[in-house]
């Protein structure tokens, strides 16, 4: 039984599986949006609520273990835990707890989530690009197969993005809608930078995974009447803009296929799913539900068979 932890800037998360006749069983499966990444830019430290929320899930996941046979269990941590001077100090709380944490650089990360992303997708031999929009940083990948052609981590994300933008909102709804605006043309030019490196290798689909592509889409769906979330349009994703501002000024507003829990960072991840969608030309994108907890999975089963470590199994990737 095989046990993934991923420690993001905005939610933990755990997946519990079985693996069998190289296909994974999902057992359980736990989330906490501990936003370990909130405030980071202000002072380059974890704050003290912070680091303590994210202790007190590991408590959490630390009993979940605990009432498994767990024989393979990994723990990566990624942008939060990169960039924060006193991460050191959170890996040895938490390795107290049994619970080792490797940290993954950027493009280590947009590794696993390719792995993860392309492990419930049907073969193809076209190439695919995929986006993971994370609290703190950005995965961009196009692939072919199980080859990566080009990998970037930006530095951008819902967290980081509404730490920058949205920390003070103006209570004047243009003044809002102005900041929001900025907001977008900023994330816009942070993905243009690499447009070009990407436009090299054309791709014929486009995949986005994690919170803020699962929200949106999740808007998009109700707007189109479907029962899940499957793909996020741009004219669309537009189009609902004064509905994320209602959102935003008023906590009474409803707005179908959006949830409680996700409301603060509405605005934040429409502007970097925007930016990145007008950056880059793509119209329209199909959301994935397999991420980088799958990825991890897919190395680790690899080091149960040579022995190695899911880290070594990544990195010799």
């Amino acid at each position: 039984m095989y046990a993934c932890i991923d420690l993001g800037s905005n939610s933990f998360h755990l997946l519990i599986a079985n693996w069998h006749d190289g296909r994974h069983d999902i057992v359980e499966r736990f989330s906490d949006k501990v936003q370990l990444g909130e405030g980071l830019a202000d002072g380059g430290r974890l704050t003290d609520d912070a680091f303590a929320r994210g202790l007190r899930c590991l408590h959490t996941f630390r009993h979940a273990l605990d009432r498994y046979p767990i024989q393979h269990c990994w723990a990566v941590g990624t942008n939060a835990l990169r960039i924060a001077s006193n991460a050191d100090e959170f890996l040895k709380a938490a390795s107290q707890l049994g619970i080792n944490i490797d940290i993954v650089s950027g493009l280590e990360e947009a590794a696993l989530v390719y792995a993860g992303v392309t492990s419930a997708l049907p073969e193809s031999p076209e190439p695919r690009l995929i986006i993971d929009i994370g609290g703190g940083s950005t995965e961009l990948v196009i692939g072919q197969g199980d080859t990566r052609l080009q990998s970037h981590s930006m530095p951008i994300g819902c967290i980081s993005w509404r730490d920058r933008w949205f920390a003070e909102q103006p209570a004047d709804a243009n003044e809002l809608e102005k900041r929001l605006d900025l907001a977008l043309q900023s994330a816009e030019q942070v993905f243009a930078q690499v447009t070009q490196s990407l436009a090299s290798n054309p791709w014929s689909d486009v995949y986005a995974s994690s919170g803020t592509a699962k929200m949106l889409a999740g808007v998009c769906a109700q707007r189109m009447g479907a029962s899940s979330p499957n793909s996020v349009d741009l004219p669309l994703l537009k189009s609902f803009k004064p509905d994320i501002l209602q959102v935003a000024r008023d906590p009474t507003y409803v707005l179908p296929g959006l949830k409680n829990g996700r409301r603060e960072l509405v605005l934040p991840g429409w502007a970097v799913l925007c930016g990145f969608m007008q950056a880059t030309g793509v119209q329209s994108l199909r959301f994935s539900p397999s991420a980088l907890r799958e990825g991890m999975l897919h190395y680790m089963v690899k080091a149960a068979i040579s022995g190695d470590s899911p880290l070594h199994e990544l990195r010799a990737n």
